[in-house]
């Protein structure tokens, strides 16, 4: 240690300033370091943005909540329906739906095999009773035995975010009017999804010369590869005779409805 020669009183002066310049500073105001709490679950979720409708399709009014009031809907349904319902959100979330519109997750829409586009329905979860309103704005569910899949926000509204896979009730009320004119509306057949592209083009053209008054499509979905038959006679009957003609190991034919 470096000798100053400093004497003891020196010594004991220094360490009287060393003290009182320590207790003044702690009374000075330390700094603080902003740190943002985290977002409620609310919060983490994308806004509800408008959704973009067909030129054919009237559409539901909506709140500000994305959700369809009650007195959207007048009479009794068009149609009743029981079964099985489930739910999609990403990879499907800014995609866009058969209607034409931008699938946004956080409306009230669902998507139907059946029921016209533009539809809208009251879902009721016949485990817990809740209840919602829904515009069908796509095609699906493509499993055998569901009847509807709901967005993330219908889901959630009815209990059957949380369970996935729930029996309920569909009550259809009248759609708009089909800008095709065909009685029954226009049907098509959908038969997939394949991992392989090579897969679908092959179906598709084996397709085409068994079919050749129809339009035979092939196209990428989130889940896979598809192939669609539009009949040359768009009605039901016509597609169904279609799909019932159809056998194909581990690839399922869909009968539905493209408008």
């Amino acid at each position: 240690m470096l000798r100053c020669g400093i004497g003891s009183g020196v010594w004991g002066a220094i360490a009287l300033v060393a003290c009182v310049w320590l207790v003044a500073g702690c009374h000075k105001q330390r700094q603080q370091v902003y740190q943002p709490t985290a977002p409620s679950i609310e919060e983490q979720q994308p806004p509800v943005v408008a959704r973009h409708k067909a030129p054919h399709v009237e559409s539901a009014p909506v709140d500000s909540a994305g959700m369809i009031p009650p007195d959207a809907v007048h009479g009794a349904p068009a149609s009743t329906e029981m079964g099985l319902a489930s739910w999609y959100g990403p990879p499907y979330s800014g995609r866009k739906g058969a209607d034409g519109s931008v699938y946004d997750q956080n409306a009230m829409t669902a998507a139907s095999l059946t029921l016209p586009l533009g539809t809208v329905a009251r879902v009721t979860n016949l485990t817990n009773n809740q209840a919602v309103l829904v515009k069908i704005t796509d095609r699906g569910p493509f499993v055998r035995g569901r009847i509807i899949d709901l967005s993330l926000a219908a889901a959630k509204a009815t209990g059957v975010y949380r369970a996935g896979v729930a029996k309920v009730q569909v009550e259809a009320y009248p759609p708009p009017p089909s800008p095709t004119g065909i009685p029954g509306g226009r049907w098509c057949v959908q038969i997939g999804a394949f991992y392989n592209v090579e897969d679908a083009v092959q179906l598709k053209a084996d397709l085409m010369r068994r079919y050749a008054t129809a339009k035979v499509i092939e196209f990428q979905g989130p889940t896979g590869y598809w192939v669609r038959i539009n009949p040359k006679f768009a009605d039901k009957a016509t597609a169904k005779a279609v799909a019932d003609g159809i056998h194909i190991p581990d690839a399922e034919p869909y009968l539905t409805r493209t408008d």
